[in-house]
């Protein structure tokens, strides 16, 4: 299944009711970013030579990640939750979100609570 990391308003991002990140938001950031591409699919090949492919209107690619192409390898970051995720991020995809959050006057945190500052590592409580 996978970590995952919410660019989020709320207080905690799983909770129902707080001001939400819009499609419509998410949208006016990729096109603000020229480092963002909205797609609106991910693809990967799995070890067998299958394609796994998954849509979702807001589903969008950081193209100036340093593991771009690598293997396969990209940056999705798509909406839910009120916000937008990040599955299994590294620390320069964490650095990312949060130049993202402070656009959209959201925060970085993490499944379990933590949260993530500039340099990509948790922010002490």
């Amino acid at each position: 299944m996978g970590y995952e990391t919410h660019i989020t308003r709320k207080t905690e991002w799983f909770d129902k009711d707080g001001p939400n990140i819009s499609l419509e938001d998410w949208k006016a950031y990729i096109s603000s970013d020229p480092d963002m591409r909205l797609d609106g699919y991910a693809e990967a090949i799995t070890g067998h030579g299958d394609v796994l492919r998954v849509e979702s209107e807001g589903l969008a690619v950081w193209t100036a990640y340093s593991g771009h192409g690598v293997n396969g390898n990209k940056a999705w970051l798509y909406p839910g939750s009120g916000g937008i995720i990040a599955k299994n991020p590294d620390e320069e995809i964490l650095r990312k979100m949060f130049e993202i959050a402070q656009a959209l006057g959201a925060r970085v945190v993490g499944d379990d609570g933590e949260e993530y500052g500039a340099d990509g590592g948790v922010i002490a409580p």
